[in-house]
């Protein structure tokens, strides 16, 4: 692996990070943002026994990125029933969400801080035989680690916006040594490409499209479930989820017109911050899924408002507003949505997740909405968007098989 200025002055500083580090995360444990059990797995103690045989390690820094991973790790687990798999993330919810939603022989952990003494101690305990990077959450430390091992890995999924680009332009030879290390690089769209090969990837690009279509649906609590059908049951229910503030303005002005000609109609309003869930309350009465409350005929809203719960919301809805497309976030991914047969709305800013839009909208499976009056009409009539989904997710699970087939060659495990 080549070590430019840049990656050499990276990894002296990082020598530092231990001076600082059980403070920084003593301080966020403070604060509720750091697991109480757990924290330590960043200091790269108390980790979890290795599993025997084959360990093929995924790291994703967030929520969608680690539930996207799930349907990637269940077709090589398919393929290979004597390999385990190591999922790290890097925040709370994820841990909580994934913890619903394991796929088979997966275990979890906290990603360790990036500093030589974290990651030796990481790689020694785990000893993957092959690292998976998804995204672009890529930290050098460990990839130089991996690269000393000789262990193989790669970048998968990757996705880069213009801002993004830009601030990784800053350090161009740092990352051009980083793409070097890897053995695959797979990208989500051709603006990705393009800018990985303009900070050094190479030609070694493929286009493989977002993992998220064809990750298995969310996991649900079927006592949960089966106890709000009967309460529900006739009913007009839809959700706005993972909803923030413009979301809501959109979606509870649209609900008060649905209400004037369906008046028992229900909506579900899943904020991405559930600790928002009593601002929200003061604009309209609701009952609460934090509380247990059971929504009756007379209530309008119903408040989800614990972490988890996608999975029994989009079993519910009938169509979903997708959180984060009127605002400043920049949109929410569709398609845990679509895949549990919910007609899907969005607003117009989905810079986030701009290629899996066009490609849902123009198969019919989604609809952009302006305003109030049109996601009203969708309500009214929704077409055929639900089977339109459900054939462009079918048509993208044989490029998951095959990557999935590509990625265990990496590891020398190849069961074809």
């Amino acid at each position: 692996m080549h070590r430019g200025w840049q990656l050499r002055l990276y990894l002296s500083a990082s020598h530092l990070f231990p001076l600082f580090a059980r403070r920084l995360l003593r301080r966020r444990l403070a604060r509720g943002k750091e697991h109480p059990d757990r924290w330590r797995e960043k200091l790269a103690q108390n980790l979890a026994p290795r599993p025997k045989g084959t360990l093929i390690w995924l790291h994703a820094v967030g929520l969608g990125e680690v539930l996207s991973l799930r349907g990637l790790i269940a077709r090589m687990a398919a393929r290979d029933p004597t390999a385990h798999f190591l999922v790290t993330s890097s925040t709370l919810a994820s841990a909580e969400v994934l913890s619903k939603n394991m796929p088979p022989r997966t275990l979890h952990q906290f990603l360790p801080l990036d500093a030589p003494a974290y990651h030796r101690a990481f790689l020694d305990h785990f000893r993957p035989d092959l690292a998976l990077w998804a995204e672009q959450d890529l930290w050098p430390g460990f990839v130089s680690g991996l690269a000393k091992r000789a262990i193989p890995q790669a970048i998968i999924a990757a996705r880069m916006n213009a801002n993004s680009f830009e601030k990784h332009h800053k350090a161009a030879g740092l990352y051009r040594d980083l793409y070097g290390a890897m053995q695959l690089i797979t990208a989500q769209d051709e603006h990705t490409i393009a800018h990985l090969v303009a900070l050094g990837a190479g030609d070694q690009v493929a286009l493989t499209g977002s993992l998220k279509p064809t990750a298995p649906p969310l996991g649900h609590d079927a006592q949960a479930l089966a106890a709000l059908q009967v309460a529900l049951a006739g009913r007009t229910v839809w959700a706005v989820a993972p909803s923030h503030a413009p979301d809501e303005a959109i979606a509870l002005e649209a609900h008060a017109k649905l209400r004037a000609t369906h008046p028992d109609a229900l909506l579900i309003i899943a904020p991405r911050h559930p600790d928002r869930a009593a601002d929200i309350a003061t604009q309209i009465p609701a009952k609460f899924r934090s509380r247990d409350d059971i929504p009756t005929r007379d209530d309008p809203i119903w408040i989800c408002d614990s972490f988890g719960e996608l999975g029994l919301i989009y079993r519910l809805a009938s169509l979903v507003l997708i959180g984060g497309t009127f605002g400043d976030t920049e949109g929410h991914s569709p398609w845990e949505a679509a895949a549990l047969g919910c007609a899907v709305a969005h607003g117009p800013r989905v810079a986030n997740f701009a290629a899996d839009y066009a490609l849902l909208d123009q198969a019919g499976g989604a609809r952009q909405i302006k305003d109030a009056a049109d996601l009203l009409a969708l309500l009214h009539d929704s077409g055929d968007m639900v089977a339109c989904a459900a054939d462009t997710i079918a048509g993208l699970d044989q490029k998951a098989d095959q990557l999935a087939a590509d990625l265990l060659r990496l590891a020398k495990v190849d069961h074809d």
